[in-house]
């Protein structure tokens, strides 16, 4: 460790079985480069210290850790920032990345998936390159970018829009805005839902969209029970396609 060198941050992917029963083995679906780096790692800034130290464990089994779970230092995220994201720049993360200007290397994870990319993060990215800290992503799952090459739909111009509306009349207005935008620009819209919510999220879309919409959804990505369905809103309407509400769902619409 040297003081007058920063340390650097690595964005560390996690598997994308958080909260479901069985989980996968991390080596049929995390590199061994980032296994091995995360591995390495005493200090992290993450969503939630149990479930990060859990994460640990399941890579300790592979890789011996630098350190006892116990002595590795977690900085959680204020829950106003992992609940309603950090994306506008209103949260200050630099108090969170001292370890790094003090020369030691150090990991920022998410509950599932990479950090900053539909999960919070972003602000420490931020305020690691405005201090001059070198940020280094690892390579692990994102369940976006599966779902997308899964989906059949324009991978060349798509977009990420969250979480829809949970508000009846607010989230039917907001599914016919983007599916104007998807059917006039060609443009993929991405988007997702808390599980539970997954059936009541796809009966709202059939009964919304075109007929000529096409819709896609990625279920259980990476997982045993992993599920993808695309087709023209018509043929759904005409199949015995469902969604479980236990199983993260990425849902898509285009042309």
């Amino acid at each position: 460790m040297n003081p007058e060198q920063p340390g650097t941050l690595y964005l560390v992917p996690a598997p994308l079985d958080f909260g479901c029963e069985s989980p996968v083995s991390l080596d049929a679906v995390m590199p061994s480069h980032t296994l091995e780096i995360a591995a390495t790692l005493k200090t992290w800034v993450c969503e939630n210290a149990k479930s990060t130290r859990a994460y640990l464990k399941r890579i300790g089994e592979l890789y011996p850790l630098c350190a006892p779970l116990q002595a590795m230092q977690m900085q959680e995220l204020p829950h106003a920032v992992h609940k309603k994201g950090d994306h506008h720049g209103q949260f200050d993360a630099k108090p969170l990345l001292q370890a790094a200007l003090a020369g030691e290397n150090l990991g920022l994870v998410s509950e599932a998936g990479m950090p900053a990319i539909a999960d919070p993060g972003a602000s420490v990215v931020r305020a690691a390159h405005d201090l001059g800290i070198p940020v280094t992503p690892l390579v692990g799952p994102v369940s976006l970018v599966l779902a997308l090459a899964a989906s059949g739909l324009n991978g060349q111009d798509f977009a990420f829009v969250g979480y829809l509306p949970n508000t009846p009349a607010q989230r039917v207005q907001r599914i016919r805005e983007i599916e104007a935008l998807a059917l006039q620009s060609g443009q993929t819209q991405l988007f997702i839902e808390t599980p539970y919510r997954n059936v009541v999220l796809l009966q709202t879309l059939l009964h919304t969209l075109q007929n000529n919409t096409r819709l896609a959804t990625a279920s259980g990505l990476t997982l045993p029970q992993a599920c993808c369905h695309s087709g023209l809103v018509k043929s759904w309407k005409h199949k015995p396609w469902t969604l479980d509400n236990t199983i993260p769902t990425v849902f898509a619409i285009g042309r």
